[in-house]
């Protein structure tokens, strides 16, 4: 069940939303839990039962720890339930990838080829194992009491909104939100606002440059010019900005309507002035987890330069193999782990920032990140290779018949162009200008008349042409949501 399904979008939500109306907070954590179960057996159908056992494992699992923490007892089911976890990812995720991998080590060896057994991936598995993983550690590592209620603790690991892409929530952010919390009505206006926001980010902006994007990577090398591989390439990097940005937007907005509030999930990130700044304003919870969880239990900053250098790059390897059982993957977190290095030497020999110096910064960690989403996307590590030479000029199209402008139909400009726009603080920025100085969200305040009546209708609009092209289009799933 898609965010950006009729279904969704006019049975499944109105209805939860209304039975949320109850007025127990106990009621409403069932209602949800529920809800939730629904929302994913709709999706991933058997393995429902195996992300409910998983729940269940988790759940006995953190009560044990808490009760036995300080122990040799306490540290042995902590690790044996991190490694459970691991293991159900790793038998879900990885068995096909590690299966070819030995295929053809063992081919060119001259070896036998083993049978290799297809398993399908259960939707949002790895989310879901990331957030198994931190509740377990916070209780043992005291930063959270493991929480008594078996309904509170199962829809904290399986709450529809951030269930399937994120964002990654800590137990600690909202295990005061789940026995009690108020929705107003501001709650819930926000939260229709910010909901119709990311459904306009995925139906207007990402869809439309998903297009051009798919065809382009797609493309033989023959076919290929500089100028249509780097259309290529833009279009992808404002699509999968807008795909996840917009999807954690839906979240956060889907949270606040019933009372929840998680943090951000970006903040801007192509404004970013390094590959460092980048990876601090892109997929915040994902990088907060590997640095809580991996970065600093390696030793983090603490240890000498040389073994910070392989901490990062070693992290940012497995992030990029969370990503996707696929070499391009291992390649992508290879590729950010190296230039963290290298930012990290040259760091204290760069001029001071200047006007100048941040212009170059950020052009400088653009071309990086866009060279990175070609590893990430490409299908192979020889697809990436064809595109990065084709960027860079190094091939010649026999017969350019995918010329840039074949791509460049009105509403893939008008995509683009409110893509450049949106990627920056430009919007807000707007808001702020137009808003008193002393309003705030939650406080009441609202803006002028006019300005006030315009959001509304403007939010009204994106909704309504969003439904439409829903209604008209294909089926568009996430981009995060194989992951």
């Amino acid at each position: 069940m898609l965010f950006t399904a009729p279904s969704f979008l006019f049975v499944f939500l109105p209805i939860v939303l209304l039975l949320h109306l109850v007025p127990r907070p106990v009621w409403r954590n069932s209602l949800l839990l529920v809800a939730s179960i629904v929302f994913y057996a709709s999706g991933a159908g058997a393995f429902t039962s195996l992300i409910l056992t998983s729940i269940v494992v988790n759940y006995v699992a953190a009560l044990a720890v808490d009760r036995h923490r300080g122990t040799p007892l306490g540290t042995w089911l902590l690790r044996a339930t991190i490694a459970a976890n691991l293991v159900v990812l790793a038998v879900c995720k990885y068995t096909a990838f590690l299966g070819e991998n030995l295929n053809a080590v063992s081919a060119a060896l001259g070896g036998p080829s083993f049978a290799v057994p297809a398993i399908t991936l259960p939707i949002g598995i790895s989310f879901f194992t990331f957030h198994a993983i931190s509740y377990v550690v916070d209780v043992a590592r005291r930063d959270a009491v493991a929480q008594k209620g078996p309904v509170e603790a199962a829809l904290y690991l399986l709450f529809f909104p951030q269930l399937i892409a994120g964002p990654i929530i800590r137990y600690r952010e909202i295990a005061a939100q789940l026995p009690v919390r108020t929705v107003g009505i501001d709650d819930l206006a926000y939260g229709i606002r910010r909901f119709v926001i990311g459904l306009a980010k995925k139906m207007l902006i990402a869809n439309t440059v998903a297009v051009p994007a798919d065809h382009i990577f797609s493309l033989a090398a023959t076919d290929l010019t500089a100028a249509t591989a780097w259309l290529g390439v833009v279009c992808y990097t404002l699509q999968i900005y807008f795909d996840f940005s917009g999807y954690s937007d839906m979240a956060l907005g889907l949270g606040r309507m019933f009372g929840f509030r998680f943090p951000e999930n970006f903040r801007y990130p192509y404004v970013a002035t390094s590959v460092q700044d980048f990876w601090r304003r892109w997929h915040l919870s994902l990088s907060a987890w590997f640095r809580d969880y991996l970065y600093v239990p390696l030793g983090g900053n603490r240890v000498r330069p040389a073994r910070v250098y392989v901490n990062l790059v070693t992290v940012f390897a497995l992030c990029g193999l969370w990503h996707g059982a696929n070499w391009t993957f291992v390649a992508w977190g290879l590729f950010h782990g190296a230039f963290l290095v290298v930012e990290r030497v040259l760091g204290p020999r760069l001029p001071a920032s200047s006007p100048l110096t941040r212009a170059a910064g950020h052009a400088y960690a653009l071309v990086v990140v866009m060279i990175g989403w070609v590893l990430f996307r490409a299908d192979s590590i020889v697809d990436a290779g064809r595109m990065l030479v084709a960027m860079s000029g190094g091939a010649s199209a026999a017969a350019p018949a995918f010329s840039p402008s074949w791509y460049l139909t009105p509403d893939v400009v008008a995509a683009l162009l409110a893509g450049l726009v949106g990627a920056t603080p430009a919007g807000p920025a707007l808001a702020a200008w137009w808003t008193p100085r002393d309003a705030g969200e939650g406080t009441g305040a609202t803006l002028p008349a006019v300005a006030s009546l315009g959001a509304v209708a403007l939010c009204a609009v994106l909704f309504v042409v969003s439904v439409l092209l829903s209604a008209a289009g294909t089926y568009s799933p996430f981009i995060y949501f194989r992951f």
